[in-house]
């Protein structure tokens, strides 16, 4: 299959390329960074921006499938990143006849999501992080999945929770809206959201994952986030 990744210079998108090349697709690797990328067989990377209509009519053009894995550093500043790109992602395919659409959203979206046994999450961590901190960012993810909703593409949107790094997908759980869970591993992420491309159980719906098998520090998950967001 050929695979249109954007937002591929960035943590997600490099489990998306990878573990998409691993099983043997032909990828597309969108990014405004593409040194970030490392070229290896069955990969073009693509240096452009979501929100560029001809840019992304051009990689667009002759996909089977695109993911979006694009993010923005959390902060309160406006954000229109998703809802931009959405649109213009959108359009293009609907150009190109290309129907089939994952994008990364997030599990704050879901009005319901509290996870189970998390008392200092859902008391302290997502109300002053999730809340307030990225509040712009999951204001501008609910536009992006307006946008979706309003197409005529086979579209899934994919909301993990709490992001972190690990080596290798583990027994993931996804649920329709949100899952129960803190942590999402990016490596299950990209696995769960190739998983979908294939089975398409998840058609236009959102649907939650989250990591149980292992769980990340998270002082050392904060501090990573951090540092690789400067």
């Amino acid at each position: 299959m050929r695979i249109v990744v954007f937002g591929a210079g960035g943590p997600t998108g490099h489990e998306l390329v990878a573990q998409a090349l691993a099983a043997g697709h032909e990828v597309t690797a969108v990014t405004r960074r593409p040194h970030l990328v490392t070229a290896r067989a069955g990969l073009t990377v693509a240096d452009a921006d979501a929100t560029d209509a001809d840019a992304v009519d051009a990689v667009v053009e002759g996909a089977d499938a695109v993911l979006s894995a694009l993010g923005v550093r959390p902060g309160r500043a406006p954000v229109t990143l998703y809802s931009t790109a959405a649109r213009t992602i959108s359009e293009a395919m609907g150009r190109h006849g290309v129907q089939r659409l994952i994008a990364v959203s997030s599990s704050v979206l879901d009005p319901a999501w509290r996870p189970s046994g998390a008392f200092f999450f859902n008391h302290v961590l997502d109300p002053c992080v999730n809340r307030v901190i990225a509040r712009t960012a999951h204001d501008d993810m609910r536009r992006m999945e307006a946008v979706l909703r309003q197409s005529a593409l086979a579209w899934t949107v994919v909301r993990p929770s709490g992001l972190f790094d690990h080596p290798e997908p583990t027994r993931y759980l996804v649920a329709e809206g949100s899952a129960d869970g803190v942590f999402t591993a990016r490596a299950d992420l990209a696995a769960c959201m190739l998983r979908e491309l294939a089975g398409e159980r998840f058609v236009r719906k959102a649907m939650g994952v989250v990591t149980k098998e292992v769980k990340p520090s998270i002082p050392r998950m904060v501090w990573r986030e951090a540092v690789r967001r400067r």
